[in-house]
């Protein structure tokens, strides 16, 4: 059994940082691509960022310049570094990986946590 458990959410002020960590933990042979998404009330659920098993990232626009997304392989955690925090990127946040062990190879999701940015 995998299982991919979130942490970091919370309330900020415009122009705060957050940073939200995702690990990964049981039958695991190998990880590939970790991602996080997000969803905000009433929208479909969107890519935010992604990173390689090698370590190339990729970003959505909107979070380009403000969001940064690292991995520790050795502690099979996926990082998102959030800063300049804007009231639009308040969503539940999941974390979402590909996953290898005995059973073969699948992607995983995490249960989510919310992020909310106020004044």
């Amino acid at each position: 059994q995998v299982q991919l458990v979130e942490s970091g959410g919370g309330f900020v002020q415009p122009g705060g940082s957050l940073r939200l960590s995702c690990a990964a933990s049981g039958s695991i042979f190998s990880i590939g691509a970790m991602r996080w998404y997000r969803q905000a009330p009433g929208k479909q659920r969107e890519l935010v960022a992604q990173i390689s098993s090698g370590g190339s990232t990729a970003y959505a626009n909107s979070v380009k310049g403000r969001f940064t997304i690292s991995r520790d392989n050795a502690k099979n955690t996926v990082y998102l570094q959030m800063d300049s925090l804007k009231p639009e990127d308040t969503a539940v946040y999941y974390c979402n990986a590909d996953i290898a062990n005995q059973l073969g190879q699948d992607t995983y999701w995490g249960q989510g946590t919310q992020v909310t940015v106020s004044s």
